[in-house]
């Protein structure tokens, strides 16, 4: 009896432009994530990212 292992990868290389603008619209919505959820009056979403905040050294009160 034989395995095999199949297994493909796609390689696409992307010009230095196009990864700067991926690498800002990252940082830039993980910041507004962060700052949402910061900053959220909702209770649910306050106390789901509580402890999370607090661990980071965020304030939240």
């Amino acid at each position: 009896m034989s395995t095999s292992t199949l297994s493909s990868s796609i390689s696409i290389a992307l010009p230095l432009s196009q990864r700067l603008i991926l690498a800002i619209g990252s940082c830039l919505l993980g910041a507004a994530l962060i700052y949402c959820t910061g900053f959220s009056h909702l209770q649910i979403v306050h106390n789901a990212a509580h402890d999370t905040r607090h661990s980071a050294a965020f304030p939240c009160h």
